[in-house]
């Protein structure tokens, strides 16, 4: 089994992993694979790094389109090959008239979750303005929600599946940026990626609206190293490329905004 008090002892999302882990013991157990519900990027994450430092087992995530906030994670035995397989997902259109009522995100997964949902079942949501949304959720669920979920604020709405292929999502903006910095301190390079003064990233972080690798760091001086993910609610995210050395000895740092 599973060294799970350990691995509990480090978690940020311990009820989270502790299921997971969970899971991960019953595909071993059974020599089935087995998918966990919907993780947030920083459950994901710590899922991830958990089970990649394991022999026993292996993972694929999928949320169902590249850029997927939230997605299941597909746990297997080292042993069952995971090439091929695909993480059960399902898309449903949320469709009505939203000209005069605009509903924003925050609207449809209340709405979603009104039906008696719990939050895992749900994956990423994808805002289409006046015509409404689509969803991505568990495949059991689908049957469901087509007749369960009828209206979003006042506005009635048809709920009906449809192919992941239908989703439309808009694939995101990628800005290449270089930038040489007399450290590698997350205050410095969040600064030069995001386009905004020291300060105000200085503030920011301090504030918690800063994650680096879906952890919130608080302190302007953390370290930050070549492959990391710098992420700012709203704002998008920054992904730390390559590093080398110049002649000043100062250290030049390619970045990748997504927005």
């Amino acid at each position: 089994m599973l060294p799970k008090e350990d691995i509990l002892k480090h978690s940020e999302h311990k009820e989270t992993l502790s299921r997971v882990i969970d899971q991960a013991e019953q595909a071993i157990r059974t020599w089935e694979p087995i998918t966990t519900d919907f993780l947030s990027p920083p459950e994901l994450f710590e899922a991830q790094n958990t089970f990649s430092r394991l022999t026993d087992i292996h993972t694929l995530a999928s949320g169902g389109y590249p850029q997927a906030e939230r997605q299941r994670l597909t746990i297997a035995r080292a042993e069952i090959p995971l090439e091929g397989t695909e993480v059960p997902l399902s898309a449903i259109s949320i469709a009505g008239n939203f000209l005069f009522d605009t509903a924003t995100h925050r609207d449809f997964l209340g709405s979603l979750l009104g039906t008696g949902l719990v939050r895992p079942k749900v994956g990423d949501i994808i805002v289409l303005g006046e015509r409404g949304a689509q969803a991505i959720v568990v495949p059991e669920l689908v049957d469901f929600l087509t007749t369960s979920l009828v209206q979003v604020r006042s506005v009635p709405v048809k709920t009906q599946p449809i192919e992941m292929s239908e989703l439309r999502v808009r694939e995101p903006r990628r800005k290449e940026i270089t930038t040489v910095e007399a450290s590698m301190r997350l205050d410095a390079l969040a600064s030069a990626g995001f386009g905004m003064s020291r300060s105000k990233m200085a503030d920011m972080i301090i504030g918690g609206d800063v994650r680096v690798n879906w952890k919130t760091i608080t302190q302007s001086s953390h370290t930050i190293q070549p492959g990391d993910l710098v992420a700012i609610r709203g704002k998008g995210r920054l992904e730390i490329g390559e590093m080398s050395i110049t002649k000043k000895q100062r250290y030049r740092v390619q970045l990748t905004r997504l927005v």
